[in-house]
């Protein structure tokens, strides 16, 4: 299956992206001190204030570009495209990584799912009071959220947390196999052709493309469980390259 043009771009690095020193909007927003447009929050707001708030989620637009930049530009231009020299400053900022990590927390909590751990990127349901079908019955319907997964692992990638990416593909897939949840057309698309290709790593991205098509197959029965979940991502992250 052919990559996309835009994936393509990411994973060769932008190759004809500049690098504005003047330019560092996302570096001051996710430092605290910037309030994203047009939304007039800070990253902490929105952190506080919009967990949980799926009706302002799933229908404003502009806020998706400023809590996960990456090296495009999207529909809110508004913002600005993450810059070579905020990536580094923002890399070597615990806060701000920090920062980045909820930010995914508060998107996977939009989608009905948990981050179970941080350091190996295991996922789960989301738990009671959340109704995690409910939220995946949104994820199916809006399709539009395809493409903000698609921004958010593209950025999870630029600031070194690929391994997330990983926890993502894979409880989704899972999902699918063992519990036919997620299992959409629309969603397998954008798995299979975009997100899966969110991972610069080349033999990781190979060895999760391959599981994939190893499921979508069904041969002999086949069916990837949480448990298998939980194995392949031990073995996916003490991969050595």
């Amino acid at each position: 299956m052919s990559i996309p043009r835009d994936v393509k771009e990411f994973l060769d690095g932008y190759p004809d992206s500049g690098n504005d020193l003047k330019s560092s909007a996302n570096l001051d927003f996710y430092s605290n001190t910037l309030r994203c447009r047009p939304d007039n929050r800070l990253i902490e707001e929105i952190h506080e204030q919009w967990f949980g708030d799926y009706e302002k989620l799933e229908y404003k637009h502009g806020f998706i570009q400023w809590l996960f930049p990456i090296q495009e530009y999207g529909v809110n231009y508004e913002s600005q495209p993450l810059q070579r020299h905020e990536i580094a400053s923002m890399k070597s900022d615990a806060r701000i990584m920090r920062r980045i990590v909820i930010s995914y927390k508060l998107m996977l909590d939009f989608y009905g799912m948990r981050l179970v751990s941080e350091e190996s990127g295991l996922i789960d349901r989301a738990l009671p009071p959340r109704n995690f079908k409910s939220r995946y019955q949104n994820l199916v319907w809006s399709s539009h959220n395809y493409l903000r997964i698609s921004r958010v692992l593209k950025c999870l990638s630029e600031f070194g947390l690929e391994h997330l990416n990983a926890g993502f593909l894979l409880h989704i897939l899972s999902e699918q196999s063992e519990s036919n949840e997620l299992n959409s057309s629309g969603i397998r698309s954008s798995m299979d052709r975009w997100w899966v290709n969110c991972i610069r790593d080349g033999e990781k991205r190979m060895r999760i493309a391959e599981l994939i098509a190893k499921v979508r197959s069904g041969s002999n029965g086949y069916v990837f469980t949480r448990d298998l979940y939980k194995e392949f991502l031990d073995v996916f992250n003490v991969l050595q390259v």
